[in-house]
């Protein structure tokens, strides 16, 4: 039986409805879930005049949001708190359905946070305002990239780097936990992960610096302890070379550079982004709005497409788990 699998459309000012469509309108991304589209008619309607693709003509159903006039034109590539505030519905309708067992898993497209701001909601990102629906208390960001078979899990993402240098112990042993579970569904068989240093050289035995010393290696063997295949802390500098080389499938990056520079370097059109340390699966493209074509037929849906795919890996793997015994709730933990 095919998953169903819910996907949010974004900002209706930006790239997110176009690139849905087109990915939908690929008979071998269509065939792979049962697809809600979660978004308004009219910037779903606009993009598929722009891309020449019938919306009603898509293996796919439409739950509309009636946020936003369905005769009112898209003003594409415009900063408006309504696009924001529509945008963070799509989001919070499709929790709802994960949380409610409607839904298998969430794919998103991207939204603008200044637009949402605009609208009166203090919003970091997609993944902080999901746990804050699911009542989770330690999300984290992740990094995929089908084509090169290499993740990154960040321990910290969206905070000045001053603050990430301040990561304890428990904070990196449950990124590692948290990635481990996530890969554990990817690959239906145990990781083998790779912890960067913080410092240059991985604090070259505490003349750069000690959290190598007082908080990773620390971690690292707690993890070991539960049985956690991961090693380190490794120099950054060459932690994704091994991973690259088969070394590693999953890589703890410190900070969100030093996880995002890489992997955008290594994938930059297909990595994907998922969230986790929540209840629920939720993928998403890794690229923003794209304002600045927006309406015009050049977004490429390639990253939207690895999106969904993942989305159905990750959901078909969490079932076939399951059912086997072998993986635990994150509700439980």
């Amino acid at each position: 039986m095919k998953e169903r699998i819910a996907i949010t459309i974004g900002d209706p000012a930006g790239v997110g409805a176009e690139v849905v469509l087109k990915a939908l309108a690929d008979p071998a991304v269509a065939e792979l879930a049962q697809w809600l589209v979660i978004g308004d008619e009219s910037p779903l309607n606009a993009a598929g005049e722009k891309a020449q693709i019938d919306p009603q003509t898509l293996a796919c159903e439409f739950l509309y949001a009636n946020q936003l006039p369905a005769d009112e034109p898209i003003a594409f590539g415009a900063l408006r708190a309504e696009y924001g505030a529509a945008a963070v519905d799509y989001v919070r309708r499709a929790t709802l359905l994960c949380t409610a067992g409607e839904a298998a898993a969430m794919v998103t497209a991207p939204l603008n946070k200044e637009a949402v701001t605009l609208s009166g909601r203090h919003f970091t990102g997609h993944t902080e305002y999901i746990a804050e629906l699911c009542h989770a208390t330690e999300s984290r960001m992740l990094l995929a990239s089908e084509r090169v078979r290499v993740s990154t899990v960040h321990v910290t993402t969206h905070v000045p780097l001053e603050k990430a240098c301040h990561a304890d112990v428990h904070r990196v042993l449950r990124t590692i936990q948290l990635g481990h579970e996530a890969l554990l569904l990817m690959l239906r068989r145990a990781p083998r992960i790779g912890v960067c240093g913080l410092n240059p050289h991985a604090g070259e035995h505490g003349l750069f610096g000690r959290q190598e010393i007082d908080v990773i290696a620390p971690a690292i063997e707690q993890a070991r302890a539960l049985g956690i295949d991961c090693r380190g802390p490794l120099p950054p500098d060459t932690a994704y070379v091994r991973a690259l080389r088969g070394e590693f499938d999953l890589i703890v990056a410190q900070y969100h550079d030093q996880g995002h520079i890489p992997m955008k370097l290594i994938d930059f059109e297909e990595t994907v982004n998922m969230s986790l340390g929540i209840p629920i699966i939720r993928t998403s493209v890794d690229h923003g709005t794209a304002f600045d074509i927006a309406g015009k037929n050049q977004a490429d849906a390639r990253n939207m497409k690895a999106a969904m795919r993942l989305a159905v890996r990750m959901a078909e793997g969490r079932r076939a788990l399951a059912a086997a015994g072998t993986i635990a709730s994150q509700e439980s933990r």
